[in-house]
């Protein structure tokens, strides 16, 4: 099968081909830096980053570039709430977003530029658009005139019969049905305080929208394969990014649009007021681990809608360590030596590898490729007792495959204290001896360190509770 993607612009599944064969060029809309990021704003970077990873597992050369803005309304206004300067407020909040990155995985993009790296490239582009008269002054800034650029509403399919001529919009996100002429460029007023660039259509700061124009032609060129995001952000947001860099450049500015759906959580829009509101620190405080998080958040389709609960993360928690204790299984087993191969695993291996690709071939389909990862475990724990050493080190080594694409099966070795280790190895020779009494005994201390052990034909194996 051929890759395939729902591309938002036609509405239907194309076959992918790159501009340039061999070598896939992406653009992510990154965060706003002015709080800390929630789990709706992780599943698209854990989308983007799926994507990614699949493109390198099909051997492409990626180029990825996620932009963060650091100027717009909202740092703006919460920087002076804090009583602290731009830089100061939102170079704290960039942190935070790749600290969490590195926390679920996420492979950190080729480049991400800051907005306000970029602002002389967006001057340039508004005056590009000035010159070819399709952007205006008014008494407030720099605005996009709709009404000049003929192809605009093709990626959102918006009806331009609401259009009212003239009608303007300084707010960077604004009313999802009704389009209007947009800003470029807003002129300094006393609410900005310091934040002020300069050029010579007036002093002020750019609109958020040309930032991700300007940074995108900046890092990737006037055409590019693949932009994703969020479903929100179709219109207006990506709507006006195709105008604005359509109308400078004459060219197609995208060529595949893949955007991510909604998280709801328990069944109701994420909300603050509702107490149903999460940052990835808030779970990680609850005692989830970011695997499980990670898991939970790639495991839906993502152009369908996660229903986002407590008792999923749980499950999802439960997933990763039935995957961990497959692999701590071979992990033993590697250590046991034995050089015997079954062939028949290499032909599981074979079927299982192509079901995978299939179902990510088509647009991504992680949920059915994680069916077959989970098929496989189960035909390799029919013949755990059999497996060798060289078997294991097959089946760790193919594991290793997918989660070049997955993310979520590479464990740290748990240290286990002297102390513990000593009473189960007490408890093992109890046992030997049918010293069952005193076995119990050593079981029930471990217990109350916050260990267990489990017995299995390879031997004893000390877990923490």
């Amino acid at each position: 099968m051929a890759l395939r993607f729902f591309n938002t612009l036609t509405r239907k599944k194309q076959n992918f081909k790159p501009l340039k064969k061999g070598q896939v060029s992406i653009y992510s809309c990154g965060p706003t830096v002015y709080n800390y990021a929630h789990i709706g704003n992780y599943r698209a970077f854990l989308s983007s980053d799926i994507l990614k990873r699949y493109l390198q597992f099909k051997s492409f050369k990626v180029k990825h570039v996620m932009n963060v803005t650091d100027v717009d309304d909202k740092t703006i206004r919460d920087s002076k709430k804090e009583g602290k300067s731009l830089k100061e407020f939102t170079k704290f909040y960039t942190k935070a977003f790749l600290d969490d990155l590195n926390i679920l995985n996420v492979e950190i993009p080729e480049l991400m530029p800051k907005a306000t790296e970029c602002v002389p490239d967006m001057i340039k582009l508004i005056q590009t658009l000035l010159k070819k008269g399709v952007a205006y002054k008014a008494k407030d800034g720099i605005y996009f005139d709709i009404s000049k650029h003929k192809t605009y509403g093709k990626l959102s399919k918006i009806d331009l019969t609401q259009t009212k001529k003239g009608k303007r919009v300084n707010s960077d996100e604004y009313d999802k049905t009704n389009p209007n002429d947009f800003a470029l460029w807003k002129f300094w007023d006393k609410e900005d305080g310091d934040v002020f660039w300069e050029a010579e259509f007036g002093k002020g700061r750019p609109g958020w929208h040309i930032e991700c124009s300007a940074m995108s032609e900046k890092n990737l060129g006037k055409s590019f394969d693949i932009h994703t995001g969020g479903v929100d952000l179709i219109f207006p947001h990506h709507e006006n990014e195709i105008a604005q860099s359509e109308a400078a450049s004459g060219k197609d500015f995208v060529k595949y649009w893949l955007h991510n759906e909604y998280i709801l959580v328990d069944g109701k829009k994420m909300s603050k007021s509702m107490g149903n509101f999460y940052t990835l620190r808030d779970l990680l405080d609850k005692g989830y681990s970011a695997k499980a998080i990670r898991y939970l958040l790639i495991s839906t389709h993502y152009r369908q809608q996660l229903n986002f609960t407590l008792e999923g993360l749980k499950s999802a928690e439960n997933t990763i360590e039935r995957i961990k204790e497959f692999v701590d299984t071979l992990n033993r087993k590697l250590k046991l030596g034995g050089t015997k191969h079954n062939k028949g695993i290499t032909k599981i291996i074979e079927n299982i590898n192509i079901g995978f690709e299939e179902a990510m071939d088509d647009d991504l389909n992680v949920s059915e490729a994680e069916g077959f990862l989970f098929e496989f475990i189960k035909e390799m724990n029919k013949i755990m007792d059999t497996i060798s050493a060289k078997d294991a080190k097959t089946i760790l080594d193919f594991l290793g495959h997918l989660d070049k694409v997955l993310g979520v099966m590479v464990f740290e070795d748990e240290k286990i204290p002297a102390k513990v280790m000593t009473l189960a190895e007490q408890r093992q020779k109890a046992r030997a001896d049918k010293d069952f009494k005193a076995a119990d005994k050593l079981r029930d201390e471990l217990k109350e360190k916050g260990y267990e052990v489990k017995d299995t034909k390879d031997g004893f194996v000390v877990k923490k509770i």
